[in-house]
């Protein structure tokens, strides 16, 4: 069976005075389109969609890596925000963040913390864990 990694983008609303984010849409689109062709020749599809039913508060950046989520049912990963699968940022770059995110996922799932594990920890990205 082929392996399929969903990107989900969801709607999000700055609600931070003393933060912006320089997040290009043109450039995500891009990003992800140009990952659909690389992952492919691993046997890997990438799916896209932009999730227009939720809207999130974003007041920095660990709340805009929540916007993103990635599923691999093959993974049993079935809506991790980019925080719980990359932990920490290193460059606060969204797209960086992305292509690190499903690298991740791709090829080495199993270093990402597992769903519900209920970790003393948190990662503290913003997704409620």
């Amino acid at each position: 069976m082929q392996k399929e990694i969903t990107i989900v983008k969801c709607q999000y609303r700055l609600n931070a005075t003393q933060w912006e984010t320089n997040l290009d849409d043109n450039a995500f689109e891009a990003l992800v389109k140009n990952l659909k062709s690389e992952y492919e020749r691993y046997g890997i599809k990438i799916h896209y969609f932009i999730d227009e039913e939720i809207l999130l508060e974003v007041g920095g950046y660990a709340d805009l890596l929540n916007t993103v989520r990635l599923r691999s049912p093959q993974d049993h990963i079935s809506n991790l925000c980019l925080g719980h699968v990359i932990g920490k940022s290193a460059n606060c770059d969204l797209l960086e963040d992305l292509q690190r995110a499903l690298s991740r996922v791709a090829f080495a799932p199993e270093m990402i913390e597992p769903e519900g594990s209920h970790k003393i920890v948190c990662h503290n990205c913003g997704c409620g864990c």
